[in-house]
């Protein structure tokens, strides 16, 4: 038995693991570093092209069961996001370095798995497949996928990366380290703004000049990652209820909230990088410069990576794929990853893990394991696959699309805990059916 993977992002590396340990011969292609993408730097497989965090970590966090639901099931990304972490509050967030190179070792060194290098530009005739190339699939690819599924199936929108700074380059008289509300240990840099800072910087940000897009409108702006100069956009407050908001957050200096904070997270374990929270963008190099060095703390700073805008390629999936991540019309064929239309890298994690437990049991004339929608991984799979969505839009894994406990319980924090031991409870259950075929 032998199945193709083409994509070595977070969704096919995951998939091609999972495979290889259920005794699956697999051979994954990728097209880098023979090809890259405008959003691409690394040769490494898994590579974080957006933020370094896989955000929450806590059970109260939809997020954070999400990651451990697939922690308990022996996930690759998991198990090099865990190697790799570096501090960031209440979040996870690696080293992204250190974690592609991980995930790239275990990859090339397992005997069942064969790297291939080279552009996939059409999919295999015969044989089974799994798809995870990705939201920045390229253009040949992407054309023969829209020939399998018709003119109206394939959409689009805009995802944006955020700009990385040196830390010796940030001006510590005008930031200082800690969490909000002194959650966890004090890993982001707060870099205050007093109002007339602020609406200095606002105003030259509403007004910057941004990178050429084709195609390119603000009304295709996926929410999750929209960015900042859009958001600015939307008006003079926005900027400090969402990326640059205070609540939280007091200065040592005057013990006060301040008018406005920009948050810099660590880039990297020894805390040498940066990047901007919240602050994707597709303005040009030298606006950049230019508009985030009017924060007070940044005003000399390094760039080390100024933020992209990229295309980012989904699927119409309610209309072409089941629960399992395959499409209806031809199930040899499956898809995982950011172009089934969950977003964020656990998610996308989630569906490469989902789609390979899934097509190994059938391989084997198994059972499906049929993850039910009180779990993070079930509840995306049943999303992405309901026919009575309208008009689809990627989502990330949240307690909503999970169905309601049945009974009340105070506090939305002490609820979600709740929800999530539910899912836990029946995972606890089901672990060893969803494992027992693994050989290594």
């Amino acid at each position: 038995m032998k199945v193709t993977v083409i994509g070595a992002g977070l969704a096919g590396s995951e998939a091609a693991w999972q495979l290889a340990r259920r005794g699956i011969s697999v051979e994954l292609w990728e097209m880098k570093p023979g090809k890259m993408t405008p959003a691409h730097v690394s040769p490494d497989f898994a590579e974080l092209v957006c933020s370094n965090s896989l955000r929450g970590a806590g059970l109260e966090n939809a997020v954070g069961l999400l990651k451990e639901e697939l922690r308990r099931l022996g996930s690759l990304i998991l198990e090099a996001a865990d190697a790799t972490r570096v501090e960031a509050g209440g979040a996870l967030a690696v080293d992204r370095r250190a974690f592609s190179a991980y995930v790239t070792k275990r990859i090339r060194s397992h005997p069942r798995i064969t790297v291939r290098e080279g552009e996939v530009t059409a999919l295999p005739e015969e044989g089974e497949v799994i798809v995870a190339s990705g939201p920045l699939t390229s253009d040949a690819l992407a054309a023969s996928l829209q020939d399998l599924f018709g003119p109206a199936a394939t959409l689009h929108f805009f995802d944006a990366a955020a700009p990385l700074v040196t830390f010796e380059s940030i001006d510590m008289d005008h930031a200082w380290f800690a969490s909000r509300y002194d959650k966890g240990t004090a890993d982001y840099i707060n870099c205050a703004l007093d109002e007339a800072s602020y609406r200095a910087f606002w105003e030259a940000l509403c007004h910057a000049e941004e990178a050429e897009v084709h195609g390119f409108e603000d009304k295709n702006v996926f929410e999750g990652c929209m960015p900042v100069e859009v958001m600015a956009r939307r008006g003079e407050d926005t900027l400090r209820y969402g990326p640059l908001k205070p609540r939280g957050l007091k200065d040592p200096k005057t013990g006060k909230e301040p008018y406005a904070v920009v948050q810099l997270r660590k880039d990297n374990a020894e805390g040498s990088i940066y990047n901007l929270v919240g602050f994707q963008t597709h303005l040009k190099f030298g606006e950049q410069k230019r508009v985030f060095s009017m924060i007070p703390a940044l005003h000399g700073a390094e760039f080390v990576r100024y933020g992209v805008m990229h295309r980012n390629t989904y699927l119409d999936s309610p209309r072409l794929l089941d629960r399992y991540y395959r499409l209806k019309k031809e199930p040899r064929i499956a898809f995982a990853g950011q172009m089934t239309g969950v977003e964020g890298y656990v998610e996308s994690t989630a569906s490469g893990f989902l789609a390979a437990v899934e097509l190994a049991r059938r391989l084997k004339e198994l059972p499906p394991v049929d993850f039910p929608n009180i779990t993070a991984i079930g509840a995306l799979a049943c999303y992405i696959s309901n026919s009575s969505v309208g008009n689809f839009q990627p989502m990330n894994i949240n307690f909503g699309i999970m169905p309601p406990l049945g009974y009340k319980v105070k506090g939305k924090r002490n609820k979600n805990a709740v929800l999530s031991q539910r899912s836990l409870e029946w995972l606890q259950t089901a672990e060893e059916d969803i494992l027992a075929d693994i050989q290594c």
